[in-house]
């Protein structure tokens, strides 16, 4: 029987009749390799099924050329166009993209935190600023170069790139308050370890104290960021003693299954009630009636936030924060309030 032997440098540079200098030349830097040697090298890499000895490599240089990324939840799709355009730039520049959720659990995320690590990441992307002691102390003992996205605070000494939620929400609101409701109610995601959530909650609180008269926000439910759990916090507010005319959702997913449970219930929107989300993901302008939303620029804080980490990375210069803008999107299930 055959002994299966996995190929090494030096069977591809006898086939390809160069030294182990050239290959290595056309692996890490291919523009230094002219193209006929390039061909016969990537030839006699498909031949014999060679895969560069990448462990190697990193023990060399102290660089895996990996980054890891750990958010919330991978059912919410609030994340997905974020991430998508993180690796896409991460890819270009030849570094590989691991991904962890933490399920919206300090300690979970601290956990998927070290597993990046012991794999070898060079730096991390992370959801949030508000984390445990423990995890701030963990990584910055270790020096990890770390992005903090989905999140914008002025005056820290930490790199963001996001923006503004108690902003966005604080405009949203206001939006609504413009229409003519004087009613609100709001249904948020759960607050405790989740500083976006309660900046968007804080936001609104803000816009309907600084509009003052009879503006009042008469109920906040929490609840997890899943549709049965926005139609259950809907109907709990509508059954309630005086419905608001108008209300305040902390994402899309939650303000869909509010829109279901509307129609449910015979409840029209935005007649009876108006529904506003957060985020804008695709489900928010394919629901009846379109959901008026905040728009969150998830591609363009996804991109920026992998070229700051590959700055950071290479050493380089760059700005401490990367504050990016939101835009209230005005659609169907946004209207006056009933006479």
């Amino acid at each position: 029987m055959k002994k299966n032997t996995t190929p090494t440098l030096e069977d591809v540079a006898r086939m390809a009749g160069v030294s182990t200098a050239s290959i290595s030349r056309a692996l890490n830097d291919p523009d230094k390799v002219s193209k006929p040697t390039r061909e016969r090298i990537d030839q006699a890499i498909d031949v014999l099924g060679y895969t560069p000895n990448f462990g190697a490599r990193a023990l060399a240089s102290n660089r895996t050329n990996t980054v890891g990324a750990i958010i919330p939840s991978m059912a919410n799709a609030m994340f997905a166009s974020g991430l998508q355009a993180f690796q896409e730039v991460l890819s270009e520049a030849g570094v590989n993209l691991l991904v962890a959720s933490s399920g919206y659990d300090p300690k979970e995320e601290l956990r998927q935190i070290k597993a990046l690590v012991t794999h070898g990441a060079d730096g991390l992307l992370l959801i949030g600023n508000e984390r445990p002691q423990e995890t701030k102390d963990f990584l910055e003992k270790r020096n990890l170069p770390c992005v903090l996205s989905w999140c914008f605070k002025k005056g820290s000494d930490q790199f963001f790139v996001g923006f503004d939620n108690k902003q966005a929400a604080y405009d949203a609101t206001s939006r609504v308050l413009a229409k003519g409701h004087r009613r609100l109610a709001m249904i948020c995601g759960i607050r405790s370890g989740n500083d976006r959530a309660r900046d968007r909650c804080a936001g609104v609180k803000a816009a309907i104290a600084d509009f003052g008269g009879d503006a009042v926000l008469s109920e906040i439910i929490e609840a997890k960021y899943r549709l049965e759990h926005g139609a259950e916090a809907f109907e709990q507010i509508m059954q309630g003693g005086t419905a608001p005319t108008a209300i305040i959702c902390g994402n899309d997913v939650l303000a869909a299954g509010a829109l279901m449970r509307a129609r449910d219930l015979n409840v029209n929107v935005p007649r009876s009630v108006s529904i506003v989300g957060f985020d804008d993901i695709g489900i928010a302008s394919v629901v009846t009636p379109p959901l008026a939303t905040v728009r969150v620029p998830q591609i363009e804080m996804g991109r920026t936030a992998a070229r700051v980490l590959l700055a950071r990375l290479a050493g380089e210069g760059v700005p401490n924060s990367v504050q990016l803008k939101t835009q209230f999107i005005d659609r169907g299930s946004l209207g006056t309030p009933p006479i």
